[in-house]
């Protein structure tokens, strides 16, 4: 497959015939010819792939040249979507190769026709919030017409839009086999496609939730293949955390007493005898509420007030009545019922797992949400379980990302994912950081866990933003220091910004990122979900402002529970577990600024314990290799060179 691959990536190959801007890259290249020998020899494979490797390219081409049968699994549903509807054609048509190719999403991804009469009767009878009330007559209509029946393909309802959990399904609530609209199910029906197809993009979610399935002995979701292929697999370890503990919330439960209620409408069975423990269900769902009010938002057990342990044990009992009472029900062969006793049985089981005393092997905590208290488990370490549901997969792996090294290094990856028999390689990336970029550490920035940090690192950022002309990110480690940036700088700007500024939280993500990208010169705050997954090319971003190095929250019980088990064995979680972490945090958030070899830009990180700390030379040695400077005009010089016609013209 060597010479297949070297002749299809080169200058007068297929890809290069067939798709306006194609480069031979020798990284690209390269990473190919790993992935295909991974594939023949059915190993695991890890690659860390720089930015502008052209990493998707080089796992999609050796996977469909196989022949075999590959499953592909994303961080996010944006990269499926691009692999699906845009990488997956393009290649298949340079490469003149047939395949049949599925796109499978998890079930909330799609409209249940069930659901979404059960929310017009709930609409009439008992009333929900206005939007939602107002958005059910355009799920309908649109119900009529789709073919997939993925929201992802209604305009004007965005998919953090609040009718969404109404008309959608969960693995608790499906019916599966007994629903009555069984037959017009667009899961089912996107499931056998993918069944039939040799390529499968799916998330890294289903992925997990299959591989759960399959080890449990529940069947599956996924078809069988000869090969996975893992992009973001940075990803892999916390979501398989997630899948391997469990929780219940006030809102899950509430969420089933909603359902109960409308299954009773549909089938005109009010008053059957469950009226009553609907209604202490509802009560206790309050009682719980009210046990947490005045608690920190998160605590772990240890720390649970006794009058909290009390009212989840109630909230338990009064579910427990409920399935009772839907005995009678479920007796009768209705499925509905049936299936909605079940779920209310898997939360009493888990509610007094969570109250016991003791959690073999992993950690317990509280929180309390929007009008909501949820209680978890999760395993402390998941190295074993992950290493185990994989290896229980016959068939190659390849897992890949931009960030999975510290440095050269992956033995972080490895202890957290368990893959130690797993070969690895790394690529740097391709682009000239050396030319193309900046790397800013301002002097005279206090601790960062100063109150007055984020103050400190606007007044800092405000003659970058008026030297590039806006055209940044200002990336923040935490929800309040972003209020607290925007409100800095608003004030800043007299409430007048010279520029468009876009702030996480005042509209959907995908609405913003569409806005900044747009308007060419915006200025756009952001946390979490912007660290990653975004690709902003060309001047429109230039600047990325990092606030502080994303080290974990100290008091997160799970973080808490990992760093005591690595100190228990000897080792430092200090350097073991938090600095790697957050390195490759850093670099995923310093990869949004260069994303093509024309761009050019400066990132500027506004934490001084890069400078004074020993570790700080982890940081930066894992960066791209960008000149350095602490000196404000050379920032200046560096945009005025390369922006000042831009900068001019948005003046």
């Amino acid at each position: 497959m060597r010479a297949d691959l070297t002749e299809i990536f080169g200058s007068v190959g297929p890809l290069a015939r067939s798709l306006p801007g194609y480069a031979v890259r020798g990284e690209q290249v390269e990473m190919a010819e790993h992935v295909a020998a991974a594939l023949e020899g059915r190993e695991t494979l890890i690659v860390e792939a720089g930015t502008g490797t052209g990493k998707t390219f080089a796992y999609l081409v050796p996977a469909l040249v196989s022949g075999r049968r590959v499953i592909l699994s994303t961080g996010t549903r944006a990269l499926q979507d691009q692999l699906y509807h845009r990488d997956l054609p393009s290649i298949c048509g340079a490469l003149g190769r047939p395949v049949r190719i599925a796109l499978l999403k998890g079930r909330a991804n799609y409209l249940c026709r069930h659901r979404l009469d059960l929310a017009e009767q709930q609409a009439y009878a008992r009333g929900v919030r206005r939007e939602v009330a107002l958005a059910i007559p355009k799920v309908r209509a649109w119900s009529h017409v789709t073919k997939r029946g993925d929201i992802a393909e209604l305009p004007g309802i965005g998919e953090g839009d609040p009718v969404w959990p109404w008309v959608t399904s969960t693995r608790e609530n499906c019916l599966g086999a007994e629903c009555p609209l069984y037959d017009q199910c667009f899961v089912l029906a996107a499931r056998r496609e993918a069944q039939a197809a040799d390529i499968v993009v799916v998330n890294h979610y289903l992925l997990m939730a299959d591989l759960v399935l399959k080890e449990e002995g529940f069947g599956d979701l996924l078809p069988g293949a000869d090969a996975i292929v893992i992009d973001e697999a940075h990803q892999l370890p916390d979501i398989a955390a997630q899948f391997l503990g469990y929780s219940v919330s006030t809102r899950q439960l509430s969420a089933i007493a909603k359902d109960v209620a409308g299954e009773l409408l549909l089938a005109q069975q009010m008053g059957s005898g469950v009226d009553a423990a609907l209604t202490g269900l509802d009560a206790q769902v309050a009682a719980v509420i009210g046990a947490m009010a005045g608690a920190e938002t998160r605590l772990e057990h240890a720390q649970w007030p006794e009058r909290l342990i009390e009212a989840l044990n109630g909230l338990a009992s009064r579910a427990a009545e409920l399935a009772e009472g839907l005995a009678p029900l479920a007796a009768e062969g209705q499925g509905a019922f049936a299936r909605l006793r079940e779920r209310l049985e898997e939360c009493v089981v888990r509610l007094r797992s969570l109250t016991a005393e003791q959690a073999e092997g992993g950690v317990r905590w509280a929180e309390t949400g929007t009008r909501s208290v949820s209680a978890h488990y999760a395993p402390v370490d998941v190295a074993g379980q992950l290493a185990a549901l994989l290896e229980a997969q016959p068939g190659a792996w390849i897992l890949t990302s931009a960030t999975l090294a510290v440095g050269d290094d992956f033995s972080h990856y490895v202890r957290r994912s368990g893959l130690a028999r797993a070969r690895s390689v790394r690529f740097e990336s391709p682009f000239d950081f050396a030319n193309q970029a900046l790397l800013y550490l301002p002097k005279g920035l206090g601790d960062p866990g100063a109150p007055g940090h984020t103050r400190a690192v606007v007044q800092a950022a405000l003659p970058v933003l008026e030297a590039s002309g806006g055209r940044a990110f200002l990336l923040f480690t935490s929800h309040r220091a972003l209020r607290e940036a925007a409100e800095e700088l608003r004030r800043a700007w007299n409430d007048l910004p010279p520029v468009p500024m876009l702030v996480q939280g005042d509209a959907p993500r995908d609405q913003l990122l569409r806005a900044f990208r747009d308007a060419g010169n915006a200025v756009l705050l952001g946390t979490g979900s912007f660290w990653e997954g975004v690709d902003v090319k060309g001047t429109a971003l230039s600047v990325v402002i990092i606030d502080k190095l994303p080290f974990a929250v100290p008091d997160d019980p799970l973080l808490k529970a990992r760093l005591a088990a690595i100190r228990a064995q000897g080792g430092n979680p200090f350097f073991d577990e938090q600095v790697p972490q957050a390195v490759i945090a850093l670099k995923q958030g310093v990869g949004r600024l260069i994303r093509d070899t024309e761009d050019f830009g400066v990132v500027m990180l506004c934490d001084p314990r890069l400078v004074t700390k020993g570790y700080g030379r982890i940081f930066i040695q894992s960066l791209p290799p960008m000149k350095r400077t602490r000196e404000l005009a050379d920032v200046e010089r560096f945009l005025r060179e390369r922006l000042g016609t831009f900068v001019a013209d948005s003046g």
